[in-house]
């Protein structure tokens, strides 16, 4: 059932106005505009989703790159280890080596002073026993 929307009247006088609206009409316009302020937001929402979205592939392609460079930092790593690893050996062999020549080192010049003593003693009593004796 349509209903006007006012009427205008004359009384005493005095114009008046009588509004009388369509309950059907009013909630047609509600809904238009509750549905126009859905849509509203559900954009503003998709363009912040958007906006987000942009950012998360910022970031997942930084992280891509930080994880390349990890991965190229582990094995630079790895090929040092090995490297410090050889060379921690051979400065063993290197130690190992230079111990055992400083302790034969060690013994020849014992061997020597001993030498020299025996040497100097048989000397001596050579020079004693031998006193006196003429070689020409």
């Amino acid at each position: 059932k349509l209903q006007f929307l006012y009427f205008i009247g004359w009384e005493g006088g005095i114009y008046f106005k009588i509004e009388r609206r369509n309950k059907m009409a009013d909630s047609g316009v509600t809904l238009a505009s509750t549905n126009n302020e859905l849509i509203a937001h559900i954009d503003g929402m998709k363009e912040k989703r958007a906006e987000l979205d942009r950012f998360i592939h910022k970031e997942e392609e930084e992280k891509a790159r930080i994880v390349n460079d990890l991965r190229i930092l582990n094995e630079r790593l790895a090929r040092v280890d090995e490297g410090l690893a050889r060379k921690y050996a051979a400065r063993q062999e290197y130690d190992k080596t230079i111990a055992e020549t400083e302790n034969a080192f060690s013994k020849i010049i014992d061997s020597s002073r001993t030498l020299l003593h025996v040497l100097k003693r048989e000397s001596t009593t050579l020079s004693k026993k031998h006193v006196g004796d003429s070689w020409s």
